[in-house]
């Protein structure tokens, strides 16, 4: 018994040494976990990890998959819906990015426009960052307050902006960031003038874009009824086993095949015709 105690305290102590001491193998990044890590920030999920994203598709595939072929009894309908059904999270966690970079772009020109009266005021750069955490726009305010908790901890004000910056993931983000890191780092007194120019161009920016998405909305609505009216009307379909059936024939999947390629490609050609130029992140 006390040789096996021992074993064991020594085991331990070993795996607690290697624990600190041996050096951890990174985990590969693939391209698809980093494309799903970068829309998991834009859409202001940044502590959700891929993974779990990875597995929300393959158990709704799964799910609708069993539903549909128990209704229809025919597999080429069923798979067909369930990778509808598996691409559905990443849709709505670009329909939120978009949502939230829109929600940003309404908002950044108050929250520069407190800055500038803050440090007309005579606060210093991170106190007044950090009241925006209290005093911000609603829709900043988290990130924001996490900043001021971060700059108490720490006192560090340029790791602090990096953070951030990750949290945001925003490009007008960016480029406040940077300025207020620039405005740190070699000082002056333009930073007031400064912040109220980059105001009155958000705001110009802000109004000419909601113009044009307003005139854009009919066009991807329009689109986006078109794809999803004959797939409306297929699931209908579904509960009539006889009429259905008729798909799981060669021919049935050859038309599925081809439906669903026109639908991809004619859907991907009207978002792609209608879509408005998207600032990139350049000083991420």
């Amino acid at each position: 018994m006390g040789a096996l105690v021992g074993l064991g305290v020594g085991v331990g102590l070993l795996l607690v040494w290697s624990a600190f001491v041996l050096p951890r193998s990174p985990r590969p990044v693939t391209p698809t976990s980093s494309a799903l890590r970068r829309l998991l920030g834009r859409a202001g999920l940044g502590d959700v990890t891929p993974t779990s994203v990875v597995t929300l598709c393959v158990v709704l595939f799964a799910v609708v998959l069993a539903i549909v072929q128990a209704v229809s009894r025919t597999l080429p309908i069923a798979v067909v819906f369930a990778a509808m059904a598996a691409y559905l999270p990443v849709a709505v966690l670009r329909q939120r990015a978009q949502r939230r970079l829109r929600d940003f772009a309404e908002v950044w020109p108050e929250a520069v426009d407190n800055l500038a009266s803050a440090v007309r005021a005579g606060l210093s750069l991170p106190d007044a960052v950090s009241a925006l955490g209290t005093t911000g726009p609603e829709a900043l305010r988290s990130d924001f307050a996490q900043f001021a908790l971060d700059y108490q901890v720490t006192g560090r004000f340029s790791e602090c902006l990096d953070r951030l910056k990750e949290r945001l993931a925003d490009p007008v983000g960016d480029r406040v960031v940077e300025g207020l890191r620039l405005a740190r780092d070699v000082g002056g007194g333009d930073l007031g003038r400064l912040l109220r120019n980059l105001s009155g161009f958000l705001r110009d920016d802000a109004r000419t874009r909601s113009e044009l998405e307003s005139r854009q909305a009919w066009t991807v609505n329009g689109a986006r009824l078109a794809v999803a009216a004959p797939w409306i009307v297929l699931l209908l379909m579904s509960f009539q086993t006889t009429a259905i059936r008729r798909y799981a024939s060669p021919g049935g999947v050859l038309v599925l095949g081809i439906g669903l390629g026109v639908c991809v490609l004619a859907y991907s050609a009207m978002m792609r015709i209608g879509r408005l130029p998207v600032e990139k992140r350049i000083l991420s």
